[in-house]
């Protein structure tokens, strides 16, 4: 069946997993891993991991001058390890039976939908915990929407970041934004102009001691290239993008992002360059919140009040890929 020329999603109820289809693009949800498992667009996957929350950037030294790692830590192992809690599942806008086994079983091999909706909701191991809601929209077209909320609750302690984290299969050529030019942080923006900007690789900034590097403000959207799969058999591979547009339907329209080859925790691990691992992957962080970086006296004032993340207060964000 061709699903796009009927304006339709293909479904597959599997025993432990969702599977939603149409022209050119596959997408696999996992009730065991608690998210989105595949994502195959034009023959290319694009997850090496299950996208999760994520609550931490690396620290910099002005950070650590500050104490703010003692204040905060417990958000890297909150961002190491979460538990899926709930997941529902919505088709054309009705909430349906979690179709796991043995409820899949009334269902067909010829399903189909104009929308398909997964939501997972994490519970965060901090103290006291809180939850986290991540729900994808998938449309006939191939477009997800992607929205992430997190609850805030009192006696939580102040935030890096909030947002989502996609590890891919490979490292990318580069990419593509539309947004401020250069490295941006919330107290480090007031120098960027806007525009289109390509940059190659995914450049690292070499501080002596590895740390927070590469965050965009105000970004409308960022297109990430890859030439490579993990595929070895597949040697002519042609360079194709993702891209991931700020989403409008909430009070912000732009998003923060970072396209690194190391997740937070490689970059924390580091006391030196020469300590970071080869560089196998793609770590794009798409965030609502950050926070700032300081400086003010280099290694001792806090942040200023306007650029910290409070634990108590909500957060979201939403985009589209």
């Amino acid at each position: 069946m061709d699903y796009a020329d009927r304006g339709k999603l293909g479904i597959v109820y599997g025993d432990v997993t969702l599977g939603v289809h149409g022209e050119d693009f596959h997408l696999i949800f996992s009730y065991q891993t608690g998210g989105l498992e595949s994502m195959v667009k034009h023959g290319k996957e694009w997850l090496y991991r299950t996208p999760k929350p994520t609550f931490w950037r690396a620290t910099t030294d002005n950070d650590r001058g500050n104490g703010f790692p003692f204040r905060a830590g417990m958000w890297m192992t909150a961002d190491m390890f979460q538990k899926c809690v709930d997941i529902q599942v919505r088709i054309d806008g009705t909430k349906i039976e979690k179709p796991s086994a043995p409820v899949n079983n009334k269902y067909s091999d010829k399903e189909t939908a104009e929308r398909v909706e997964v939501i997972f909701t994490y519970e965060t191991l901090t103290v006291p915990s809180t939850q986290v809601k991540v729900s994808y929209l998938v449309f006939a077209d191939g477009n997800v929407r992607v929205r992430a909320h997190y609850y805030g609750k009192e006696g939580m302690p102040e935030l890096p970041a909030f947002g989502m984290r996609f590890v891919m299969p490979t490292k990318a050529d580069g990419f593509v934004y539309e947004g401020l030019s250069g490295e941006t942080y919330p107290d480090r923006k007031a120098g960027g102009i806007h525009g289109i900007y390509e940059v190659e690789g995914l450049p690292v900034t070499p501080y002596l001691v590895p740390q927070e590097c590469g965050m965009h403000m105000d970004t409308e959207w960022v297109t990430v290239k890859r030439s490579t799969v993990l595929d070895n058999r597949n040697r002519h591979i042609e360079q194709s993008g993702l891209t991931f547009w700020a989403g409008s339907e909430i009070n912000h329209s732009t998003f923060a992002f970072s396209c690194l080859p190391y997740t937070a925790e490689e970059l924390e691990n580091a006391t030196h360059q020469e300590e970071l691992p080869p560089e196998r992957r793609t770590v794009l962080c798409i965030y609502g919140a950050v926070r700032g970086v300081g400086g003010i006296d280099s290694w001792g004032s806090d942040v200023e009040e306007q650029y910290r993340i409070p634990g108590n207060k909500d957060i979201e964000v939403e985009f589209i890929m």
